[in-house]
């Protein structure tokens, strides 16, 4: 019972945390996402096969905090986010979410 209980306040966490977060919804058939959606989801509908990051990777905010993106394709077809200048490249089928961070250097997909 005390298991069940602690598991439920880390998903009630979780929930709250992924509420707070401002949602973007990318302009239909826009392809990039810009350094100023950093802490943001991304939501993607009727977007082009790719859609690109920024070409720098940005940096930590003034507090420290790095610059991190969700991105959600909600259809219809698979969607590659990419960074032609740090050879990143990620599918996002349609109805999933991932996470990128950057470190000021290199995208990286945070599991």
């Amino acid at each position: 019972m005390r298991t069940l209980l602690i598991g439920l306040a880390l998903l009630a966490g979780q929930l709250i945390t992924m509420q707070a977060k401002p949602t973007i919804r990318l302009e239909p058939h826009k392809n990039t996402i810009e350094a100023r959606f950093g802490g943001s989801l991304v939501e993607l509908i009727n977007a082009p096969a790719t859609v690109y990051l920024p070409s720098s990777p940005p940096t930590a905010d003034a507090q420290g905090v790095p610059w991190l993106v969700d991105v959600k394709n909600l259809g219809p077809d698979s969607v590659t986010v990419t960074s032609v200048k740090t050879h990143f490249q990620v599918s996002v089928g349609t109805g999933q979410t991932v996470h990128i961070n950057s470190n000021g250097a290199a995208y990286l997909l945070k599991r």
